[in-house]
């Protein structure tokens, strides 16, 4: 899991920013694949009913079974409040139960329903579907290389201050 970035290390980190064409060429290309997934599993989950965010965690619920709202929250990358709020409506519609732990009456687990297993079963993809189905259209040394690629975007996101990262790569 990757660390999460403070707003003054964001700030700090983008002083060292230069415009250029080709970064530009790059953010609009992974603006296009965020927005285009995004959309498209809006999309496919509106034809069941649920948000995009909602068949994000029925289908997480589905593949790893109950969990806490923090470990939910961090499988599908949204923040505690916001997934409390998902599966407050998820639960309203039958789809998803909290349920105690036996080890630990202070924590609960979120999981599917009967309703909601049901639901998800018919849901033959998962929100990941389309991005992944693109992806399958890379060589194997073409994953490598894009994984090695974003391994180093992702670190240079929010670099600790004074390591250097961040800069332009024409910078020493």
């Amino acid at each position: 899991m990757r660390k999460v970035c403070t707003q003054k290390r964001l700030i700090d980190s983008l002083n060292s920013y230069e415009k250029t064409p080709s970064v530009d060429e790059t953010v609009e290309a992974i603006d296009y694949i965020y927005q285009e997934s995004h959309r498209l599993a809006k999309s496919l989950a509106s034809n069941y009913g649920l948000t995009g965010r909602q068949l994000a965690v029925a289908k997480a619920l589905e593949a790893e079974g109950p969990m806490s709202l923090t470990t939910l929250s961090t499988r599908i990358r949204a923040q505690n409040s916001t997934v409390t709020g998902i599966i407050d409506r998820m639960e309203r519609e039958g789809l998803v139960a909290r349920v105690r732990s036996f080890h630990d009456r202070r924590v609960v687990h979120i999981k599917l329903t009967d309703k909601g297993v049901k639901l998800v079963k018919r849901i033959e993809l998962d929100p990941s579907a389309f991005l992944k189905r693109a992806l399958n259209a890379l060589k194997p040394e073409e994953h490598a290389e894009l994984n090695r690629v974003l391994s180093k975007l992702a670190d240079n996101l929010c670099p600790e201050p004074g390591s250097g990262l961040g800069q332009d790569a024409s910078q020493p």
